[in-house]
């Protein structure tokens, strides 16, 4: 439920703890934009490309980067130099969720290095809070956040009723290091969580396989702080163009609830 009132992004970041939710928080402030873009896309080159047309729109680009089809390093030190110059973090949607000792190992090393530039990860709690002290052991050092899967876009999801509280529960016991949730709509009041929902649309309705949207408006209204957009954007005729489009109907919608 939302507060009756709002504390303004900026406000917030002076009260976080982490130094990419205080980041964030500034961004959006700063660039006007509660957006995140879901780049789903399968080659680098896609990648790159809709980072830095949409740079300038965006306070956070959603990646997956185990769906690049020609993955190298040379895509990731890229984008991390987009993101410097573009001004918008980024957050890889590993969905960690294995026990600590693996979660280090993946966040940290193997091939993709994911320590080595994303700003945000996330990860279920199924294995309890030893995948955040593992995460943990990696990111905090670097400055790095972690969001927790309180919450699914998807129909029939589990993550509802006490596992939602779950997520909660081990969030407060590191806010050092978790800096918020994915979820549908708002979870706590406490000013330095950020709340961000996938699956938005400009209208409502579903796909094929359960995946359940909610228009800009209504995630906002609800308490959310950043939209996650995918398919809408990056599957459009013009990707820009939409951007700019999901950027001005989620921030017309957080000043009107602020």
């Amino acid at each position: 439920m939302v507060s009756s009132r709002r504390l303004s992004y900026l406000e917030r970041a002076k009260v976080c703890q982490n130094r990419s939710a205080k980041k964030l928080l500034t961004l959006m402030h700063e660039k006007q934009s509660n957006l995140a873009v879901a780049a789903d896309v399968t080659r680098s080159d896609q990648l790159i490309s809709l980072a830095d047309k949409l740079g300038p729109e965006i306070c956070l680009l959603k990646t997956h980067i185990d769906i690049l089809e020609d993955f190298t390093p040379k895509t990731t030190a890229e984008l991390k130099k987009i993101a410097e110059k573009q001004q918008f973090l980024i957050f890889e949607d590993r969905k960690f969720a294995d026990i600590g000792n693996t979660v280090a190992y993946q966040y940290g090393g193997g091939m993709y290095r994911i320590a080595d530039w994303a700003d945000i990860i996330n990860a279920h709690i199924v294995p309890g809070p030893g995948i955040i002290e593992g995460l943990k052991e990696i990111g905090l050092a670097k400055g790095q956040g972690l969001l927790l899967l309180a919450q699914m876009s998807s129909s029939g999801t589990l993550a509802t009723g006490e596992y939602t509280q779950k997520a909660i529960t081990m969030a407060k016991q590191h806010e050092d290091f978790v800096i918020g949730f994915i979820c549908r709509n708002q979870l706590t009041t406490a000013p330095h969580f950020i709340h961000m929902t996938p699956g938005v649309q400009l209208s409502r309705g579903g796909d094929r396989l359960g995946q359940q949207y909610q228009t800009p408006e209504e995630v906002i209204q609800q308490g959310s702080d950043v939209i996650i957009v995918g398919r809408g954007i990056y599957g459009a005729k013009d990707p820009l163009k939409e951007a700019k489009l999901y950027k001005k109907s989620g921030w017309e919608a957080y000043v009107t609830t602020s």
